[in-house]
This record gives C-alpha cells, structure tokens and sequence, in this order.
C-alpha cells in the first residue's frame, strides 16, 4: 500500500454508554492513559507506516479539533513572551509528523453517509478505515497486503469478540464448571479496521446529501453479495470501548504496562 495511503477515522459519535467517562466529550476523546483513544489509533496506523488521517468529525467537533490544535503545547515545555509580539518559544515535547484532516460530517449523519463526505479528500487508489473507539494489535501491513493481492473493492478485520458474561457449562440442571473471566466467542465479528478500494466511496454509500446510510447495513451487506468483500482473519487483542466497562478494563491495562497495542516507543 501507498505510504500516503490515508486513514480514515469515524469520530462523530457522543458515547452515551460511557457518561461516566464521557459525558462532556465525544466519544473519540475519551482517554487511555492521558491521551484520548483516537491518539492510540493514529499511532497504531503511524508505527505501521502511514500518517495522513482524515478524522469524521460530528457531536462536539471543536474538541478534536482544539486538542491537536494544542498539541505541542500540551506536550513540551515552552516559554511565553506576552510581549508585543506574543512570542512563544518550544523547548522539547514530540512533534509528530501527522497530517491530519478534520472534516466536519454533520451532528447526526450516519456512518456510511459520514464517509461519502470526505470522498474529496481521498486522493489515492485505497484508503483505510476504523472506528474512532477500539485498539487492537491488528497487523496493519498484513491487512494492507491482503487487501491489495485478493483484488477485491473492501477487506474489514474479523474478530472473536469477548463475552461480557461468566460463562457455565451445564449438565442438566448442574452447573459442571463456571468460569468468571470473560471467554472468547467462537466465530468472527467485524472489528473495523477496513480497507477499500477508492470506487467503495462512490459505487456503495449513497447518493449526495442522503445521511441515512449505515456503512454497516446496506454498503457493506450489498459488497459482500457482490463477492467483494474479503476477510482479514485477526486472532490476537482487539477491544472496542463501547461501556465504562471497556474504559476501566483498557485504562487498567495501560496504567499496568500491558497494553498490547502500544508497541511505539
């Protein structure tokens, strides 16, 4: 895949399942470790290879925006001349080297019709898209690859989801064994962390205008009956943060040093 190859990220979401976490954010800056989980996703993409975004913005948009805005602010050291010139003076901090595109796709626009506005800013053969809500230690490369040799308009990550329940093995009316942690569900779901051919944008998510259409339903439903939608099977950590469940269970690996998905120095 192209190096300029861009990753696009839906983060137009409110999350309303995580209130505790996020009730004055959007859904895409709620924070792992100090750092809002869309900034995990970007490293993910960066250490694979690939950093140009094009962020889906919707519900409270101006937060996304002004945090990258302040980026390096946040980050180094500086040192403030409120002098006439106002000058500001960085002593460290990291500056990456992102190119981010903050699209704004409209406060209720469903997923599929978020995409068909940034159809502009794509200006390559393929391009990449997540959610802006899960991590995982998709091989962002092997997808890339196999996208690209199965000839096929989409590739969409298949994963074995977690239960969020103990599960029981029973004989007839007796529990036999119980096992507390959640187990892995057999089977794959989709994990996000797509790639598509550029004709996807175009050919599968509806007319201009239309924001009722859910990549999820009708685009991806009618490109797998068109046998154009090949699998990446990925068998190792992936999680989305869809409960204040979710956002204990990932802070708590994060804050322990046992976040797979970080792999950036």
């Amino acid at each position: 895949m192209n190096p300029e190859t861009p990753v696009v990220i839906l983060c137009g979401g409110k999350g309303t399942r995580i209130r505790e976490a996020s009730e004055s954010l959007p859904k895409a800056m709620v924070e792992i470790g100090g750092r809002p989980i869309v900034w995990h996703i970007m490293k993910i993409y960066r250490e694979a290879g690939y950093r140009r975004f094009i962020l889906c913005l919707g519900y409270k948009s101006w937060a996304i925006k002004e945090y990258f805005l302040d980026y390096r602010a946040r980050s180094a050291d500086f040192t403030l001349s409120m002098s006439e010139k106002h000058r500001i003076d960085f002593h460290n901090g990291v500056d990456e080297d992102w190119e981010i595109t903050f699209a704004e796709t409209g406060l209720e626009a469903a997923t599929g019709s978020r995409i068909r506005k940034i159809a502009q800013y794509v200006d390559t053969d393929n391009f990449f898209l997540t959610y802006g809500d899960g991590v995982a230690t998709v091989d962002i490369n092997a997808l890339a690859k196999e996208h690209e040799e199965s000839g096929r308009i989409g590739t969409v990550t298949g994963v074995h989801p977690t239960s969020k329940f103990g599960e029981m093995h029973v004989d007839g009316n007796q529990v036999v064994e119980f096992n507390e942690k959640p187990t892995q569900v057999t089977g794959f779901v989709s994990g996000g962390f797509f790639a598509f051919k550029r004709e996807f944008l175009d050919t599968y998510l509806g007319e201009p205008g239309d924001d009722d259409v859910w990549l999820e339903h009708a685009p991806l439903q009618r490109l797998a009956r068109d046998g154009q939608l090949g699998v990446h099977q990925h068998e190792d950590f992936w999680c989305a943060m869809d409960t204040f469940k979710d956002y204990e269970f990932l802070n708590g690996l994060w804050s322990a040093g046992e976040a797979p998905w970080k792999t950036w120095a």
